[in-house]
């Protein structure tokens, strides 16, 4: 049964993984997520009902489109598969099953996949147009405000550690809405402090800061990479550009549902 269980939880994350890489196309196209139906990149082909298994359909079509027959970028199935394995692991390291099932564990577990499709949608869109979406921020912002209404009144947690991450919001909010609305890189600067604080209020300051830490870390080993492939080939581009082009948000996604996991791993085996 727990089997059954495991294979059902990781097709609804493989689910939400074919969602995300619909909402990361479209979201920064200004087009519709919920109602138009999903059609292939290259001939605009609306996609028929076996074209849109998770994994599956990728696999079965041997990742072409049935109409073009152009190939499909296997990064959709790597989305599918890393958020089919990021939902079961969560799942799983969380204790949840038919014996101990309760109310605070699954608003528990729907709240973190609702932090999950944040992280996704914003790591997504980040790497493949180097922004942050408004719309995208403020969903995050919305759920971490739910996330904080349910500790406070069903949890009986603390207001006042919460108090400061929904200041540091409304700092942000100013400073985004005021003087900077106008400047492309302080909006970006603005959309990498949402996404830090909002990880803050998922999965608390040890992982955030593990999280920022680890980050910094693979941004350095990127530059240095670059610095000596620059020495060895003068056509690369210059260290500027490189910064210019670095996709922070999308190296913060990546860690922190990697720390997450392994912090929930740790209090798993406690």
């Amino acid at each position: 049964m727990e089997t059954i269980i495991y294979i059902i939880i990781f097709a609804i994350g493989a689910l939400f993984g074919s969602f995300y890489s619909l909402a990361i196309y479209r979201i920064p196209k200004k087009q519709d997520i919920t109602h138009t139906r999903s059609y292939c990149p290259n001939c605009d082909h609306k996609l028929g009902f076996f074209d849109m298994f998770p994994i599956l359909s990728y696999l079965f079509l041997r990742g072409k489109c049935r109409y073009c027959k152009r190939k499909i970028s296997p990064r959709y199935i790597l989305l599918e598969v890393f958020s089919g394995i990021t939902f079961l692991a969560i799942f799983y390291f969380m204790k949840i099953d038919l014996y101990n099932i309760s109310i605070t564990s699954i608003c528990e577990y729907a709240f973190f996949a609702l932090f999950v499709t944040y992280i996704f949608l914003t790591a997504g869109i980040e790497s493949q147009n180097r922004r942050f979406e408004k719309s995208v921020s403020i969903y995050g912002i919305i759920i971490a405000i739910m996330y904080i209404a349910y500790l406070c009144i069903i949890e009986k947690a603390s207001i006042y550690r919460y108090a400061i991450y929904l200041s540091f919001y409304v700092l942000v909010l100013l400073l985004d809405t005021l003087s900077l609305k106008k400047l492309a890189k302080e909006q970006y600067i603005n959309g990498i402090l949402y996404m830090i604080i909002t990880m803050g209020i998922f999965t608390g300051e040890k992982v955030t800061f593990l999280t920022i830490t680890f980050s910094l870390l693979v941004i350095s080993i990127y530059m240095v990479l670059n610095k000596i492939k620059r020495l060895n080939n003068k056509s690369l581009k210059t260290e500027a550009k490189i910064y210019n082009n670095l996709k922070i948000g999308f190296y913060l996604g990546v860690t922190n549902i990697i720390c997450l996991l392994y912090a929930l791993y740790m209090i798993m085996n406690r």
